[in-house]
């Protein structure tokens, strides 16, 4: 049976940005070349492991004291691109959105009121300070958001079956050898922008300011924000531990995702349905195991 602790609970997805060591500043730089050179470094099961760490104590520690000097590494053509976890931040970030996520009376139990209020007001006096701070990953729970597939087409898609940890092929997950189930998407940012860039002008063109656009607009914005040489990463995390080998199998979410604004953009409002359809189907199968008993 696998370790306790190699069970993974929050079904999470993630978008991240991969910055080549050229976008980073000294003594920064110098920083993430010495990490990357460094054998084992972090994988996303121990960023997780750490933050699911910090709400044992009483009272929890909803957001680290201390920013995260760990990131995420990969190669890009022979040049090294790093993804910084800034713990810290997104701790921040996420702790705004959890009013709209949790019923008062059980958010309350999670985090009491004032410790909440005393990380709310950590985080104004650090805004204040860093006005032009923004996280390299972004996170979705119980979801992908539709609007990060249309950064990706069909063939930047990577599926390995693997073991899902604490689920179907899990013995041995925690620590024997063996791989991880993986579903994830990878492009180059020039790529991205471009298809969320003629995404979003099919969508101006063709149905009603909504909040697929308000969405699109604010992954747009928020790729500009990096070097242009960035690769862009979408991970399927936590949800591959949910969904069976066979369906992650058969998710091509982002193929359906441009075939609907393709249709849309032919002007074939059938096509555009049943591509759609398809996509919310698999996705609202997904979310409602979130409220499963």
């Amino acid at each position: 049976m696998p370790a306790v602790s190699s069970v993974l609970v929050p079904y999470a997805s993630y978008l991240r940005v991969y910055e080549p060591l050229a976008a980073f500043a000294e003594p920064e730089r110098g920083h993430w070349r010495r990490y990357a050179a460094r054998d084992g470094t972090p994988t996303a099961q121990d960023e997780l492991r750490r933050s699911l760490a910090d709400l044992l104590p009483t009272p929890p520690v909803p957001v680290p004291v201390h920013e995260s000097a760990d990131a995420f590494i990969t190669e890009v053509d022979g040049v090294v691109c790093v993804c910084p976890w800034r713990t810290r931040l997104r701790g921040w970030l996420a702790l705004e959105e959890l009013g709209d996520l949790l019923p008062v009376p059980l958010l309350d139990a999670v985090l009491p009121p004032v410790v909440r209020g005393q990380a709310a007001k950590d985080y104004e006096r650090w805004r204040d300070r860093n006005p032009d701070a923004r996280p390299w990953i972004r996170t979705a729970v119980w979801q992908v958001p539709v609007r990060w597939f249309t950064l990706f087409s069909d063939d930047e898609r990577t599926f390995e079956p693997g073991a899902a940890e604490g689920g179907e092929g899990a013995e041995g997950a925690g620590g024997s050898g063996a791989k991880a189930r993986v579903l994830r998407y990878r492009t180059p940012m020039v790529q991205a922008r471009r298809r969320l860039a003629r995404s979003l002008k099919t969508l101006r063109d063709t149905v009603d300011d909504g909040p697929l656009i308000e969405g699109l607009v604010d992954v747009g914005r928020w790729l500009e924000e990096f070097h242009p040489r960035s690769l862009v990463e979408l991970d399927y995390g936590g949800l591959v531990h949910v969904l069976s080998c066979a369906q992650l199998a058969e998710d091509h979410s982002a193929a359906d995702v441009a075939a609907a604004i393709t249709a849309l953009r032919d002007g074939d409002d059938e096509g555009a349905g049943e591509a759609y359809g398809r996509l919310t189907e698999r996705w609202r199968a997904v979310r409602d195991r979130q409220f499963a008993n």
